[in-house]
């Protein structure tokens, strides 16, 4: 038997200070799967949420920098963003592409939720450098990406497999992408446009893809 003791508290805090916001509430789920959320429609109003997998699988720093990926998420709005694209697309189908929809609707959600989970990739490759830059431990991060995604890895090892996980319906570029990048940079990380950088970082990966 073993014990751990991981001041959740202290961690929030010294991550918000980092970014200059308000400690946000944190929720642990009691959930062996390593993983980490956030949400709220701003900085004074998010939530953080952390799974005891995480907590248990991975060191203070390395949880530090996971911290830091999230309050980039709540420091960018990014659920507010991605509920106003999720808005449009509800829009546009009703105003703009109603005789599509009408003719295959399976093609137009393809198309349309392809897109916006193409868009969301831009929001988590800004994160993940958002973290780089105010936590200034992006190697930290890419060593926890690489505890929590090593099945997804082994998966993106597969160059069939390599590109499906560009084109699924899921928020965050593959996993190898996140890890190299962060592994490149030098700190301190100093970017001027932090989700014009991730933009292109993505489309230069998903191009590579092929």
């Amino acid at each position: 038997m073993s014990a751990k003791v991981v001041n959740v508290y202290r961690i929030v805090k010294t991550a918000a200070e980092k970014f200059k916001l308000p400690t946000p509430k944190i929720v642990i789920s009691n959930s062996m799967m390593p993983n980490a959320a956030t949400t709220g429609p701003s900085p004074s109003r998010g939530v953080v949420l952390l799974t005891t997998g995480l907590l248990v699988q991975l060191e203070y720093d390395e949880i530090l920098s996971v911290v830091g990926n999230e309050l980039g998420h709540l420091q960018g709005r990014d659920s507010l963003i991605l509920f106003g694209l999720n808005s449009a697309k509800f829009l546009l189908r009703i105003f703009v592409f109603l005789p599509l929809f009408l003719f295959s609707p399976f093609l137009y959600l393809t198309i349309a939720m392809g897109v916006i989970y193409f868009i969301a990739k831009f929001f988590k490759a800004q994160a993940d450098l958002q973290s780089a830059i105010k936590i200034e431990q992006p190697k930290v991060l890419a060593e926890a990406l690489q505890k929590i995604g090593f099945r997804k890895l082994q998966y993106e090892r597969i160059p069939t497999y390599k590109i499906q996980s560009w084109i699924r319906w899921d928020p965050h570029p593959p996993t190898y992408l996140r890890i190299d990048r962060l592994e490149k940079m030098k700190t301190p990380v100093e970017v001027k446009h932090p989700l014009t950088q991730s933009a292109k970082d993505v489309f230069n990966g998903f191009k590579s893809a092929f």
